[in-house]
C-alpha cells in the first residue's frame, strides 16, 4: 500500500494559544479590515481584493513586496463552522498552489487554541513546502496575528 495518500504525511501543522477570546480570533480571520492588518509577512502591505466569506465564496488578497511586485493569495471556502473551523483551497502564487488550508479554533475561557493545517496533494510536495520555510513563514504570520490580537485585547 502506498503512503502517498497518508493524510498525516501530506499535512503541515502549526498550533498556537492566543491570549484572546475565540470571538476576537474568529473576527480576525473573517473580517477583511482585520485580515489586512495581520496577513502576510511583517511590514508587507496587504489589500483585500475579494472576500466572500461563505461556502463556495472566493477570497483573494494582494501583498506588495519590497520590489513593488504583487504577491497574490487566493482560494475558495469549502467549509465554515462559526468559531470552530474554516477550510479553503489556497494558491500562494507562484510558490504554493493547489493546497487546502484549515484553521481550527477552540475557546479556552479568555484564550483560544488555534490549529492551522496545510494539506498538500503529495508527500513530496509537502516535504518541498516544509523545506521552503513553511514553519518560519507561517510562524511569522501568526506572530503578526498574535500582535494584532494583543493590541485589540488591550483596547477593550
Amino acid at each position: 500500500m502506498s503512503n502517498t495518500n497518508d493524510l498525516n504525511k501530506r499535512t503541515l501543522t502549526l498550533e498556537r494559544v492566543f491570549n484572546a477570546p475565540i470571538k476576537l480570533v474568529w473576527e480576525a480571520w473573517t473580517q477583511p479590515d482585520h485580515i489586512a492588518k495581520w496577513w502576510g509577512p511583517k511590514g508587507m502591505e496587504v489589500s483585500i481584493v475579494e472576500h466572500s466569506f461563505k461556502v463556495g465564496g472566493a477570497w483573494k488578497f494582494a501583498m506588495v513586496m519590497p520590489d513593488g511586485k504583487e504577491f497574490i493569495t487566493e482560494g475558495i471556502y469549502s467549509e465554515i463552522v462559526p468559531e470552530k473551523k474554516i477550510i479553503s483551497s489556497a494558491d500562494f502564487k507562484p510558490m504554493t498552489e493547489g493546497v487546502e488550508i484549515q484553521a481550527h479554533f477552540e475557546g479556552l475561557g479568555d484564550k483560544t487554541k488555534f490549529v492551522f493545517k496545510v494539506v498538500h496533494e503529495t508527500e513530496e510536495y509537502c516535504k518541498q513546502q516544509e523545506e521552503m520555510g513553511f514553519y518560519n513563514g507561517w510562524g511569522s504570520v501568526f506572530e503578526n496575528l498574535n500582535e494584532f490580537l494583543n493590541a485589540k485585547v488591550a483596547e477593550s
